[in-house]
Order: structure tokens, then C-alpha cells, then sequence
């Protein structure tokens, strides 16, 4: 029995450019593909009788299910302008996915997934989407509890210290040129001229504002220092924090209340799962055997080691967790003392 299926020219003009067609485009398309239906050789079909309900039709012996069909439909209506969840439209699709199954047949039976850049694709894609839904189903799963909330809420808001301060800074490497810039100060210097010219951060070209913060987010020499100085003075002895020697102008303060724990809810349940999705990905990484082929390793260029870029890998070793995932990088702000626990 010769079994004729309607070919859909929907994709001939751009199978392989995601068939991107207006609806009008592709019913037209699919109506005149209907005068021209292709049959298919005889061959060992399964009859209807054979097939489960999931199975929409088959070719070539190769079933398109519903679920297939499902995604497919989804991904071309949000692609096309306008389109109508109409039957000729249902139909127009199951026709451009038919086409497709067609020529991915014959593109198997050409050998064109056994070259190495399609293998590689098709790998990384399959591996792209297993990490997509992995990432989904851990977070989902995973949702924090309420006692983790609070307990989250306690360290971070809850202790905030009712104060806001507005301030600038001059960071410098050395001592000796904290004390000279105060010098300079106590004979009529203007602080903001003093930043742009010596501060060794982003804010130095900023006048050195840090602008309004609470001191609860800075490294704990910068925020004593705060709490102790008048408004409008500055600090009449350096101040020395991990990232090196700090002048403070304290400009302003202003009286703040912690944030409910409604308001900052959201922002605290993401943090968490952030912090269980990175765990969860770093303990697959820890229980995993990585192993660099030392084939691949090219000699280090004969330059200074001070020059090379952040985060590179030396020759001849497998990158880090940090510089693989973007997600999991440390952001250091040297300039911001406020930052330092990010």
C-alpha cells in the first residue's frame, strides 16, 4: 500500500535558516504544497493499529510524537509574527517537522554526523540542555527553608546598624603618602581635587564618593573609623584596611531601619539557592577526574609572569572551577571597602 504524506514546501527556501516564515507565508505554502502531495516508496510501515496514541505519524519508520510535535509548535509560534493556533497552522507545522526528519535522515545515511565539527556540535548541544534541565530540577528541588530565610535575614539586614553614611576616600599603597595627603588637607586642600589626583581606585576619578552605605557592608577598620569621626571632618590619621591606606571624609549621615524581612525575602531565597546551586556544582566537580592532555600544552611566552591576563591558565594546566563558570567568579572592587565581602 503507497502511503502519501503532504510535504509542506514551508521549508524550502530556508530549512536550515529556522524556516523563519510569516503565517501567510506558510499557509500559503502548505496550500500549494497540497496539490503537489510526494509519496513515499512502500515500505514496512507500522499501520495505525500498530501505533501508540504518543506517535503523531512516522517516517521512515521514525515516530514524531505529540511531545516532538509539542515543542516544535511552541518554538515556531513564538517565532513567527502574529501567528494563529489555527488547524492549517497545526498542520503547516507538523508538515516543516516532517521535512525536517526527512532531510536529518538523509543526512545520517550521508555520513554528515560522523564529522568531527557536527559530532562535537551535537555533543555539546545535548550537553547544553542535560546542564539547563539539571540546573532547573537542583533548584526547584531545592527550595530554602523558612529557618534558613530567617537565619539569612538575622546576618544580613536584621543587624544593619540604623545608620547610613555618605563618604569619600583616597586609597593609596603606602602610609607616608596617607599622612603627606592629610598634610595637605590640614593647609586648605580640597579633598575631592586630592582623590582624583591620588587615589589608586575607580572612585579616584570620582572625587573618591563612595556614596550612601551602611557600615554594617564595609571591612570593619573602614567602618570604625566612620562611626567615630564629626560630620563633615576628615580622618586625621591614615586608615589601614587589606586594600591598603585610606583617607575618610565623612559628609553626611542619615538615620535608616532594617528592612523587613517581606521586602528582602526575594532577594535572600535567590542568594541561597545560589549558594546550593554553587555547592552542588562544585562538589560534581570535586568527586570528578579532569585530566589535561599535556599534548595540547604550548610553551609559556617568554614575558613577565606580572603581565599575564587575570585568570589564565599556566601552560600545561587545566583551568579553574572560577574562570570555567562565570556565575562562580569572585568580584573584588579594591577601591570599595564596602564590597570586600562579595
Amino acid at each position: 500500500m503507497k502511503t502519501k504524506i503532504l510535504l509542506a514546501a514551508v521549508c524550502s527556501a530556508g530549512l536550515l535558516t529556522a524556516c523563519n516564515q510569516s503565517t501567510d507565508q506558510a499557509s500559503t505554502a502548505a496550500k500549494t504544497d497540497s496539490d503537489r502531495p510526494a509519496t513515499v516508496p512502500e515500505m514496512n510501515e507500522p499501520t495505525t493499529g500498530d501505533m501508540d496514541v504518543e506517535t503523531l505519524l512516522t517516517v521512515n519508520g521514525e515516530a514524531i510524537t505529540r511531545t516532538m510535535y509539542s515543542l516544535y509548535f511552541q518554538d515556531r509560534m513564538r517565532n513567527v509574527p502574529d501567528a494563529q493556533n489555527s488547524p492549517e497552522m497545526q498542520m503547516s507545522v507538523l508538515n516543516e517537522l516532517s521535512n525536517i526528519i526527512i532531510v536529518a535522515q538523509d543526512a545520517e545515511k550521508q555520513g554528515i554526523l560522523k564529522r568531527p565539527e557536527v559530532a562535537a556540535s551535537v555533543d555539546l548541544l545535548k550537553a547544553k540542555l542535560l546542564t539547563q534541565i539539571a540546573i532547573q530540577d537542583f533548584a526547584s528541588n531545592h527550595e530554602p527553608s523558612e529557618e534558613d530565610i530567617q537565619k539569612a535575614y538575622q546576618e544580613d539586614y536584621a543587624g544593619q546598624s540604623g545608620n547610613e553614611y555618605k563618604a569619600r576616600h583616597i586609597l593609596v599603597k603606602e602610609q607616608d603618602e596617607a599622612t603627606a595627603l592629610i598634610e595637605k588637607l590640614d593647609g586648605g586642600a580640597d579633598f575631592a581635587e586630592l582623590a582624583v589626583e591620588h587615589s589608586t581606585g575607580p572612585t579616584g576619578k570620582n572625587g573618591g564618593d563612595l556614596g550612601w552605605f551602611d557600615v554594617a557592608q564595609m571591612v570593619k577598620p573602614f567602618g570604625d573609623a566612620l562611626k567615630n569621626m564629626e560630620k563633615g571632618k576628615y580622618s586625621t590619621a591614615p586608615v589601614e584596611t587589606q586594600f591598603g591606606w585610606h583617607v575618610i571624609l565623612l559628609e553626611d549621615t542619615r538615620d535608616t531601619e532594617a528592612p523587613t524581612l517581606d521586602s528582602v525575602k526575594g532577594k535572600i531565597v535567590n542568594k541561597l539557592k545560589q549558594i546550593a546551586l554553587s555547592d552542588y556544582m562544585q562538589g560534581l566537580r570535586d568527586s570528578s577526574k579532569l585530566v589535561f592532555n599535556e599534548k595540547n600544552a604550548k610553551p609559556a611566552p617568554a614575558t613577565d609572569p606580572s603581565a599575564a591576563a587575570p585568570g589564565a591558565a599556566p601552560a600545561g594546566e587545566a583551568p579553574a572551577m572560577d574562570n570555567m563558570n562565570p556565575t562562580m567568579d569572585a568580584k573584588t572592587e579594591m577601591d570599595k571597602p564596602a564590597e570586600a565581602a562579595k
